[in-house]
């Protein structure tokens, strides 16, 4: 366990170091946009994470049948399925990246970003377009190699990513060396030349024949058969994290109405939300892979013993961050705006303290998740993601932020708690709760120990 989730860890980190780089620019050095610029990073911060999860269905699809086949010895399976993922990703990237060209601005204005806000928002994201199908390479390149145990290349690759994102960023937005100060722009365009290299990084690793799996052109023609069982085990994972996306960017413009100082408050609470959604899904790819790898071995019993040591290391670490967040979340936010007592400091304070109750179910969400996924058990955790965002988390965000809720399509409208951005967050940590007491009763229900992938 702790050599799958261990560089995952390392990994995941490292990824929130750059987030937190770009916001402590942001709050630091980009103050003349004020809130909107800041409201601008919250939803950038989303697309960062919304892009590279496009992928999902492929990877999830990938880590599964690769770690069952190399539980099972069969390298020649495990290699020609690396190879047909990479070219369904392929396929996907060239959609993903057309329908950005097409529909990005709209898509800034249906998240409820206005004015200078949406300006800002607009430019970053044209800045990394370019860089979608690299974005593929990470997420799929490494999904692959996790299925065969080798979670080092993944976290070398965010390395590279992370001081080249870093070291590009401050250059650009500070003006060091001589060069003219990019400002906002200096951000996004860090991002895209980390990614840029990061894919690269994936790219030569397959090329390589890093654990076997290397890029053959033979094996990239497409084989009907490969490409459905990938999909057939990545889609309903897949659909379950489009979903979970999805409502997440509904549950987002939902705040975003509220104006630009909410915006800007839950994009920061978010990102240092993540320290503790960070090492949850360190285990949920370690529960995923050993999951997968024992049962493709024959060894159920195995396979339960890892899932449970994989929850129950996750509960006490992130149980242990909880309490940071709890106790010191205003802190954090300090650091990042430079001013302990501006409104934005005090509000992610509050939603941090709110949250934090709710972190130790996060942890039991995603790692048992993950072993379901691990196992290709992946029905169950779609119909919970959308029953805890549909029934639960936003109409409970609607209701407890908003002080007149409308109908849509009808001229209906009730009062409600009018609890802002606090409210919202409310909503979200009684969903995290209830999904966690579901996904547990799938989980020891077992069915997932008897899947055939």
């Amino acid at each position: 366990m702790t050599r799958l989730a261990a560089p995952v860890l390392a990994e995941e980190t490292l990824t929130l170091m750059v987030t937190w780089t770009d916001w402590w620019l942001t709050g630091r050095y980009l103050t003349g946009g004020g809130d909107a610029v800041k409201a601008a990073m919250g939803l950038m911060g989303y697309t960062m994470w919304l892009i590279p999860s496009l992928f999902a269905a492929v990877a999830i699809g990938a880590t599964a049948i690769i770690a069952r086949r190399v539980g099972e010895r069969d390298q020649a399976a495990a290699q020609l399925t690396a190879n047909q993922a990479i070219l369904t990703g392929g396929g996907l990237a060239v959609i993903i990246t057309t329908l950005a060209i097409l529909l990005g601005d709209q898509f800034i204005h249906a998240m409820q970003l206005r004015g200078d806000a949406a300006r800002y928002a607009s430019e970053y994201l044209w800045i990394v377009i370019p860089v979608i199908p690299l974005i593929m390479f990470e997420q799929v390149g490494a999904a692959c190699l996790r299925g065969a145990g080798d979670t080092i290349t993944g976290f070398v690759a965010k390395l590279v990513v992370v001081i080249v994102n870093v070291a590009v960023s401050m250059v650009l937005v500070l003006g060091l060396g001589g060069i003219e100060p990019w400002g906002w722009k200096g951000i996004a365009m860090g991002t895209a030349i980390g990614h840029g290299v990061g894919g690269s990084i994936l790219f030569s690793a397959l090329l390589l024949n890093r654990y076997g799996l290397g890029l053959r052109f033979h094996l990239l023609r497409p084989v009907k058969s490969v490409i459905v069982r990938l999909l057939k085990i990545g889609l309903p994972g897949g659909l379950d994290v489009a979903a979970l996306l999805f409502s997440n960017l509904i549950f987002v413009a939902i705040i975003n109405s509220l104006g630009t100082a909410a915006a800007a408050a839950h994009g920061l609470a978010v990102q240092l939300e993540a320290c503790a959604y960070l090492p949850a899904n360190a285990f949920h790819v370690a529960a995923a892979t050993m999951a997968g790898q024992f049962l493709g071995a024959g060894r159920p019993d195995r396979a339960l013993q890892s899932a449970l040591f994989c929850i129950g290391t996750s509960l006490v670490v992130i149980s242990i961050t909880a309490l940071g967040m709890y106790f010191f979340g205003t802190e954090l936010a300090t650091f990042f705006t430079g001013q302990p007592d501006h409104p934005t400091t005090l509000q992610v304070g509050r939603l941090l303290r709110i949250v934090a109750f709710a972190l130790p179910s996060l942890a039991i969400v995603m790692v048992a998740t993950g072993s379901l996924r691990g196992a290709g058990d992946t029905m169950w955790p779609l119909l919970f993601t959308l029953a805890g965002f549909f029934l639960m988390r936003i109409p409970l965000a609607i209701l407890f932020s908003m002080e007149t809720v409308h109908i849509p399509g009808t001229t209906l409208e009730f009062s409600g708690l009018g609890w802002g951005v606090a409210g919202a967050w409310i909503a979200m940590a009684i969903d995290i709760i209830v999904r966690s007491i579901m996904v547990l009763s799938r989980f020891f229900h077992g069915g997932w120990k008897h899947k055939t992938v």
